[in-house]
């Protein structure tokens, strides 16, 4: 209930609601529902991991995801689709040589190329609605880093502009929220540094709320987004248990408390 309410009141004073989310949430269908807030602008930004690159374009391409990643692996074949890894890797060199960052460079290649499923994708609707949608990329940790047409420095300066614009997005944080969605290591770690960078800087960002969700609770979540960034005011909550049960479940609460 606290949860929601934090969200509701940000929401209903103008405060940023900033979602930083793994590629789970995706894999078990939370796409849809993440659109649909981006669309009703309850959301002022999302951030992701390089993992969410991969399942955004796989549904929005062809309506499913994921991989049985061991007998993949027994024959080296895991992870080396021909169509993700060139289609990706593509909007990466292309976008960020025009000068975008990655999340936007890949939003505006899936609506460019009208894939089928592309309503359901969260970067295209990002895209679409000027929502800012970063993505921060841990080189060799995505299926596309395998590919021949990967190029570190494009995706290095792509995932750095991203950090930059996750770090503005954090400076206006004071009386907002930020989720950590189903991330153990990754967007938990960005998102100290993007608040650090914001204080270093002299924004004041002091009362902020921030809501760890996921099914086990880690300790990077735990300590970066619960803990240490609301030690100086606001709250830091963890709400535990699956992903698809539990987020629109406290986004019908957020609702229900707006009206």
């Amino acid at each position: 209930h606290d949860a929601a309410a934090r969200i509701a009141g940000a929401i209903r004073h103008g405060r940023p609601v900033v979602l930083g989310m793994g590629a789970h949430p995706i894999k078990v269908g939370l796409g849809p529902v993440i659109c649909d807030l981006i669309i009703r602008e309850r959301l002022a930004g999302v951030a992701m991991n390089g993992a969410c690159l991969v399942h955004d374009f796989e549904l929005a391409a062809s309506g499913h995801t994921s991989e049985d990643v061991g007998p993949g692996l027994d024959r080296g074949l895991f992870g080396m689709a021909r169509e993700t890894g060139e289609f990706l890797n593509s909007a990466t060199n292309d976008g960020v040589s025009a000068g975008l960052g990655l999340g936007e460079a890949v939003g505006r290649a899936i609506e460019r190329a009208h894939l089928p499923g592309r309503r359901a994708s969260i970067l295209a609707t990002a895209v679409r609605c000027g929502t800012p949608v970063t993505v921060h990329v841990a080189v060799g940790t995505d299926i596309i880093h395998m590919h021949p047409s990967a190029d570190g420095a494009t995706i290095g300066e792509g995932s750095l502009r991203d950090f930059r614009l996750l770090a503005a997005l954090v400076s206006r944080l004071d009386g907002g929220v930020y989720i950590n969605l189903g991330s153990a290591v990754l967007l938990p770690e960005v998102f100290v540094k993007a608040l650090n960078l914001a204080r270093n800087v002299g924004r004041r960002v002091r009362t902020l709320t921030t809501i760890d969700m996921d099914f086990l609770r880690h300790y990077r979540p735990t300590v970066n987004v619960v803990r240490r960034p609301t030690a100086l005011g606001g709250r830091g909550i963890q709400l535990t248990g699956h992903h698809e049960i539990m987020f629109p479940l406290l986004w019908a609460a957020v609702e229900e408390s707006l009206r």
